[in-house]
């Protein structure tokens, strides 16, 4: 049998928590999660299959919040292991105040589709409060209550219940040590949903938009820009940025009624990044000063100053830009647009040389027409694609179609027959011939230009048995400065390690 030598329990200990060390798996992904709201009130969002696996192999985005309980979008985000927030409809809460209903709602809606989508969260509606209907007041925790029965007679163990709140629901909010609930609701309406939380565990949802409450002279303070910071007398704490100052003030309301203790989850949150003439604040830049600095301050652990070290789960609004809200804001909520280019970079994105720089603070018209890559360069990203931009019209892209097929790029696959023909549409067909010139030209980005109607996508566009080409990337493009050297030294390190670890055995 073989024997140790006595140097062998403190040698190969150290060597495996070495190479522990060396081969850990490290992602540009947060230490804590931030989610985003997909929302779809927009007529040209990629299919939930392409969003989904976008989400999943692009992006540090762990968690997902959807605004209605879409089957299509919960059988796309099956086995990613991104948690999704489903939602109730306004509309269904009196209706799911009784359990046989409940129970229907969850044998639809979820037990179709979990575990297989890690849903965790049933969110009862949206800003019930701010409805002020009383039916639908009076029936939300009934629903929840009933929803939550409905899940453990399910065997479901693992999805909470909760409603999000626009903080309307305060009555006071300013210093943060004076929110309360407001007058009428503390004692009827929150303690006893605060009570169901603290039973059932789950969060308390919760949407604080500085956005919403912000004046030209704490716009800095807003944007979590150096400030002077606001004092609050009564504790003696310094605020330098609104969003602590909200997600106090209901910290301070909940804790009036005895709650104190309750987890809070931030349900949205967020910053248009364009607006009408008549607001001056609305651009790209303070979207970007807004949600960028809110991912490093949800992930810096701090929490806030009357919540210190508490961490709160924070869902950005929102992951497209939707074309269908009725204003311009509202349209230009999204960190992406459709077509799955950054509308700016907030640290989300894993492929960080492919996006290139950040965008200028100042400039309102977002990343350039290549999704961000930095002109003249070739893109290292292993699976970058050139598809059309969205508002390029048929008759340039036609001539795109033409343009390529003449420089011998093999068309087949989009001729009668072909495994690209159909949908037999001109964007679709122009998508395939773009692609296959890009790719077969160099990989750079002036490639994909097309008189400037064509865009650089890190998501796959191949459906069914149209597969879409893209070309690896070398070896030295994937490493960055001297992480080629770091290579090369792990490998003599395991090769030093393995000599080490069979030579520390006596026979």
């Amino acid at each position: 049998m073989a024997k140790f030598p006595k140097s062998q329990p403190k040698l190969v200990p150290l060597l495996l928590l070495l190479l522990l060390f060396l081969f850990s798996p490290r992602h540009s992904s947060a230490a804590y999660s931030i989610g985003v709201n997909y929302g779809t009130v927009a007529n040209n969002l990629p299919p939930p299959s392409q969003v989904a696996n976008f989400l999943k192999t692009q992006t540090t985005i762990d968690r997902v919040k959807i605004f209605d309980a879409n089957p299509d979008i919960l059988k796309a985000f099956a086995n990613t292991n991104i948690s999704l927030t489903v939602t109730v409809g306004n509309g269904d809460i009196p209706a799911l105040s009784k359990l046989p209903a409940a129970q229907s709602w969850v044998a639809n809606n979820i037990l179709p589709f979990h575990p297989q989508t890690k849903i965790n969260i049933i969110a009862v509606g949206n800003e019930i409060l701010a409805t002020s209907d009383k039916s639908l007041i009076a029936h939300l925790l009934p629903a929840m209550k009933a929803l939550k029965s409905a899940l453990d007679l399910a065997n479901v163990t693992d999805i909470h219940v909760s409603s999000p709140h626009s903080l309307g629901i305060l009555s006071s909010s300013e210093p943060p040590s004076s929110g309360r609930f407001r007058r009428g609701y503390d004692k009827l309406i929150f303690a006893p949903i605060l009570d169901f939380h603290r039973q059932t565990k789950s969060p308390f949802l919760v949407n604080p938009y500085p956005f919403f409450g912000y004046t030209a002279r704490t716009l800095n303070y807003a944007l979590f820009k150096p400030n002077g910071g606001v004092f609050d007398n009564v504790t003696g704490l310094n605020y330098t940025n609104m969003f602590d100052a909200q997600l106090d003030a209901v910290y301070s309301a909940m804790k009036k009624v005895g709650y104190g203790d309750v987890d809070i989850v931030v349900a949205e949150t967020g910053w248009p990044s364009v607006g009408d003439p008549t607001q001056p604040d609305v651009n790209l830049a303070n979207a970007l000063s807004y949600n960028g600095n809110l991912v490093k301050h949800v992930n810096s652990g701090k929490g806030t100053p009357l919540m210190p070290n508490r961490t709160f789960p924070t869902y950005i609004f929102a992951l497209f830009n939707e074309n269908l809200k009725p204003t311009t804001s509202e349209q230009n909520y999204g960190l992406f647009k459709p077509d799955l280019t950054p509308v700016y970079d907030v640290d989300i994105l894993r492929d960080k040389q492919a996006l290139g720089p950040s965008p200028t603070p100042g400039n309102a018209t977002g990343p350039s027409s290549s999704g961000g890559v930095p002109e003249g360069n070739t893109t290292t990203s292993t699976s970058t694609w050139c598809v059309p931009k969205s508002g390029a019209s048929d008759e340039a892209l036609q001539a795109n179609i033409d343009y390529v097929c003449s420089t011998g790029v093999d068309c087949k696959p989009i001729q009668d027959g072909g495994p690209c023909f159909n949908p037999n549409t001109v964007r679709s067909h122009a998508s395939y011939a773009m692609n296959a010139y890009y790719q077969t030209s160099g990989h750079h980005q002036f490639d994909c230009d097309f008189n400037n109607t064509g865009v650089i996508s890190y998501t796959d566009p191949s459906y069914e048995a149209c597969t879409y080409s893209f070309q690896a990337k070398k070896l030295e493009s994937s490493f960055a400065g001297g992480s080629l050297k770091r290579c090369s030294l792990v490998k003599i390190f395991v090769v030093l390690v393995c000599y080490m670890i069979l030579h520390s055995f006596t026979f």
